[in-house]
């Protein structure tokens, strides 16, 4: 994908340090996010998120060009059915994603569904004492989501735990698309078979309420994200550890409440706050773990795959 750029633009991405890179583009995936939120009242959730899909995927089908015809012939069946599979299991991920943060605040939503990554990248470690990173993670949840409080919206929350369970699905299958398509082609394939399966969620919604600025701003929002994100990823990618990768990314649910507070002013109470902390050291915690085991590469030569199995999303193409 940066090959699209001019070597000017490259070069001075490459002098911004690493860590910044990643920063950056999980502010703005976070920003994209909020902005979305506030657009639910003209299309509803499932319109916004189907918009987004289909942007993102329209303009990725576009940098790809003729390559990505050649990689799909020469893909086998079982390689095209796990990009449908990929596909499909991120469109669960971003419509319940979204449909949680139609109903509880950013950083909760965003919480809930790092669960997902944390599980798996634990599990990985066949370790029993490493549980105590998932036992962290959902005692911050649990302060998050403050069941005890008859307010909260337990429907979000149910959202929120769905879309968890589809981002631990997929970062397991992101790691075959990743050894069989090109990173750009992967996501382009996989964006495109996830607006096609929520067109008859989000269509009807749109074509009730074709307004003009609906559909620029969402198009300005798709590349917010995944596009700009994915392509600073990428970029860091090159110059991190998985370790110090997974590790700045731990800080994605604060990132998020964050952007939540700034953009559309929801404001977390203490216990909340609390709760943050714990799942950003339990993120922490298993990404340091994580640098010290034995690392199984499963992936061919795209680092897509390779990065997956963090507790992260991968170009988190990932969700939201």
């Amino acid at each position: 994908m940066t090959t699209s750029f001019s070597p000017l633009f490259r070069h001075a991405l490459n002098r911004v340090p690493a860590p910044l890179l990643v920063l950056g583009g999980m502010f703005l995936l976070h920003t994209g996010s909020a902005f979305a939120v506030r657009l639910f009242d003209l299309a509803g959730s499932t319109g916004i998120t189907w918009l987004r899909l289909t942007w993102a995927a329209l303009i990725l089908l576009a940098l790809s060009g003729r390559s990505l015809v050649t990689a799909v012939r020469a893909a086998s069946r079982r390689e095209l059915l796990a990009v449908v599979m990929l596909g499909t299991v991120s469109a669960g991920m971003m419509t319940f994603y979204s449909e949680a943060t139609a109903r509880i605040d950013l950083g909760t939503a965003t919480s809930l569904e790092f669960l997902g990554p944390l599980v798996v990248a634990v599990l990985a470690m066949r370790r029993r004492r490493e549980l105590v990173w998932i036992l962290a993670a959902v005692a911050g949840v649990v302060c998050m989501t403050r069941p005890w409080d008859t307010q909260v919206d337990l429907t979000g929350v149910a959202f929120g735990l769905a879309g968890a369970a589809c981002v631990a699905l997929y970062i397991v299958l992101t790691q075959r698309v990743g050894g069989s398509f090109g990173a750009v082609h992967g996501l382009a394939l996989a964006l495109t078979v996830s607006a096609v399966l929520t067109a008859p969620l989000g269509l009807p919604a749109v074509a009730a309420n074709p307004s003009p600025h609906l559909l620029v701003t969402t198009l300005g929002i798709a590349l917010l994200f995944p596009l700009v994100p994915f392509l600073l990823e990428m970029i860091a990618l090159q110059r991190m550890s998985r370790t110090a990768y997974s590790t700045f990314i731990s800080l994605e649910p604060a990132v998020s409440l964050v952007m939540g507070l700034v953009v559309i002013a929801q404001m977390p109470v203490a216990v909340q706050m609390v709760g943050m902390v714990l799942v950003v050291v339990a993120g922490v915690g298993a990404a340091r773990q994580e640098g010290k085991a034995p690392v199984l590469r499963t992936a061919g030569p795209d680092r897509a795959g390779e990065e997956a199995d963090g507790p992260a999303r991968v170009a988190a193409t990932h969700s939201h």
